[in-house]
């Protein structure tokens, strides 16, 4: 009798080919179920038509590194009125990885450059610049007058007094208190690893793209900042800058939802 000689387990790469393939004909069988053109879906999704066309044909050696194809299956999985999010946790990339050895800026779309850009990018600019400086010489001066004034919400129930707190608590109380109800939520970005990331604050998308090993970034909101990354493990976030905690675990997309505090 004859003993059937089982088939060697497949590589990682083959296992991301073979995940692409299903992943990619889902996506276009439902693109075309709602008759959107693929152009439409790279004008949505800042991706380039080839790299949408190399997804939906589950062509893998047309793609960059993982950590990249995984970003784009969830924005055109978002596109389409899925969840990003859970629909690229599908796409495997493992928890090391290779040295990038390209430039990922060539996979995103070439804007076209007019005067009129310039100068709108030369206003908002400015008035960065001037609102920026202006917060900057108010604290300064509101330290100056009153360094250690604070307002303590905490008493001893035992006499009712407040309880007396040396200069240097107290001025560290008025800086990060979280006890402020005017004060709007902050999340600081930290990137140990190249990553994909979209910001929304409030509701409204401030930031999406793919930012560089060794960028620090800042975000605030008044009610609600929204955190996603294409590489959950090389992100660290710090919450008003409080202590820096990594999103997730290599590869990983994460989502962190950071309400405002009341």
């Amino acid at each position: 009798m004859k003993t059937q000689k089982s088939q060697p387990p497949l590589n990682r790469e083959q296992v991301r080919a073979t995940k692409l393939a299903k992943m990619g004909a889902e996506l276009r069988q439902l693109r075309e179920q709602q008759q959107i053109p693929l152009e439409q879906i790279a004008a949505k999704t800042m991706i380039r038509k080839s790299l949408l066309q190399a997804i939906e044909e589950g062509r893998i050696e047309k793609l960059p590194e993982p950590v990249y194809i995984q970003g784009f299956l969830l924005r055109f999985a978002e596109a389409l009125g899925l969840d990003g999010v859970a629909f690229a946790k599908q796409f495997p990339v493992g928890s090391k990885w290779r040295s990038l050895q390209f430039s990922w800026w060539r996979y995103l779309p070439l804007p076209q450059i007019r005067p009129i850009h310039l100068y709108l990018f030369y206003i908002v600019l400015i008035v960065c610049s001037v609102k920026v400086l202006s917060g900057v010489m108010n604290t300064t001066a509101m330290r100056s007058q009153n360094p250690t004034t604070v307002q303590v919400n905490e008493s001893d129930p035992g006499n009712g007094k407040t309880p007396a707190q040396p200069a240097s608590a107290t001025a560290d109380a008025s800086v990060s208190s979280p006890g402020n109800p005017n004060k709007p939520v902050r999340v600081g970005l930290t990137f140990q690893d190249a990553s994909w990331v979209q910001i929304i604050a409030d509701g409204k998308t401030e930031f999406e793209g793919t930012l560089p090993e060794g960028t620090q970034r800042t975000w605030e909101a008044n009610q609600q900042l929204v955190v996603r990354a294409g590489n959950a493990g090389g992100v660290l976030f710090a919450v008003n800058d409080g202590q820096a905690k990594r999103m997730g675990a290599p590869g990983a997309v994460e989502e962190v939802v950071v309400p405002a505090e009341e």
